[in-house]
């Protein structure tokens, strides 16, 4: 006699915005890549493309509009008092009871959070209903990061709330002391991310490219400021910003605008926009650099240049540094950040030998793909789900 299949686990995912950021980008490859035997849904604090994307890889979505206000508040404004902040708790309170709502309707084994915004609300109504919660996290808690009473705050909650955190890279879970199941998970790359071989140095003059929203920790005005250094040993380099600016960053893209007519560099200077192919894009770069100021906790462009056999310089700090080093070595060059002319020097460096800079990027490509693959992530991902759900099982939705 056949048996019945085993009841799913149920698995309900929070996030507040429906930008396309890193973090949302690698939870919809990451929900393409997860096996049969689970039911994952989404919940958002907002509308918008990610509400597609998941729906194309078979997830339902469900939108319980908040605040604005509240889904926008940058990382810096929720510290201190005052009137909006007042009119915040109030939209807090509003969406931890919608949320609350929605986990009493679906009735989740787990609750996953993948921002840091749901991971304070998801927990507060999961909490309230009873539910295990995993967070996922995408930021390093750091001061050179965070506010630092926001640091403190997160360090507490992820230390005493969640059954169990997800780190992005091993820069972002040793800014979580003290938290007693911890897990790496790195972003993983799609398969159709990939190229199966390395291509040949795309013809014509050298283009050196950044590929990440438009903002002050990506590291546009550094790439620019680095321009002119690069320009005086290869005067005929392109460089393009590749990604427009998100999350109120749009007076940023006017500051490397006007950086870049300061140093008399405009001409060689692009700032792309959003591009629909981004492997497309970094398929035309000669190197693909990453300039981020501050520690970024991975740096998911730098595997997606790796996995398309694209050289690369990256800032020697945070998640980036651990995608660039393996056993063999480096597999790219590294610079400290917020260092212009060191960043011009190390590009400098590719553009004097391309040859000997493919050959690196060609081991770069091998061991990312060893590496960082999103089948790994998933197995990884519903590991922890499966451990943290335990025996504590619903019956299943009607």
């Amino acid at each position: 006699m056949t048996q019945p299949p085993a009841d799913p686990l149920r698995v309900l995912v929070v996030g507040h915005t429906a930008e396309l950021g890193g973090a949302e980008l690698a939870l919809v490859r990451l929900c393409a890549a997860l096996d049969e035997g689970l039911d994952v849904r989404v919940v958002l604090l907002a509308d918008g493309p990610l509400v597609d994307r998941l729906a194309g890889v078979g997830i339902p979505v469900t939108v319980l509009p908040a605040d604005p206000d509240l889904v926008t508040a940058s990382r810096g404004s929720v510290v201190g008092v005052s009137w909006r902040q007042v009119r915040r708790l109030r939209a807090t309170v509003r969406a931890v009871a919608a949320l609350r709502e929605a986990i009493r309707t679906t009735r989740p084994d787990v609750v996953h959070t993948t921002t840091l915004k749901a991971h304070v609300l998801g927990l507060a109504a999961a909490r309230l209903s009873g539910v295990p919660v995993v967070w996922q996290l995408h930021d390093r808690i750091a001061p050179d990061y965070l506010p630092v009473p926001v640091v403190g705050a997160l360090r507490r909650l992820a230390r005493r709330g969640p059954q169990a955190v997800l780190a992005n890279s091993m820069a972002t879970a040793t800014t979580l002391p003290g938290v007693r199941d911890l897990t790496v998970a790195y972003p993983g790359f799609a398969p159709e991310q990939a190229l199966a071989e390395p291509p040949q140095h795309p013809p014509g003059p050298a283009v050196v490219g950044l590929v990440g929203r438009l903002s002050p920790t990506k590291g546009q005005l550094e790439l620019v400021r680095a321009a002119p250094d690069v320009l005086a040993r290869h005067p005929d380099t392109l460089f393009r910003c590749i990604g427009a600016p998100a999350f109120g960053a749009e007076d940023y893209a006017r500051v490397v605008d006007a950086e870049a007519g300061r140093l008399g560099v405009a001409d060689r200077v692009e700032l792309a926009g959003f591009v629909a192919d981004p492997a497309a894009a970094l398929d035309a770069l000669t190197v693909c650099v990453h300039a981020s100021p501050v520690p970024e906790p991975f740096g998911q462009v730098v595997v997606e240049a790796m996995v398309r056999g694209v050289p690369v310089v990256a800032t020697d700090a945070g998640g980036v540094a651990e995608i660039l080093r393996d056993g063999d070595g480096q597999l790219g060059r590294l610079v400290p950040p917020g260092d212009p002319e060191a960043l011009a020097a190390a590009i400098v460096a590719v553009l004097d030998d391309v040859p000997a800079a493919r050959a690196v990027a060609r081991r770069a490509h091998t061991s990312a793909l060893e590496r960082f693959d999103v089948a790994t992530t998933a197995l990884t991902v519903s590991a922890v789900w499966r451990r943290t759900a335990g025996r504590r099982r619903v019956p299943a939705r009607t």
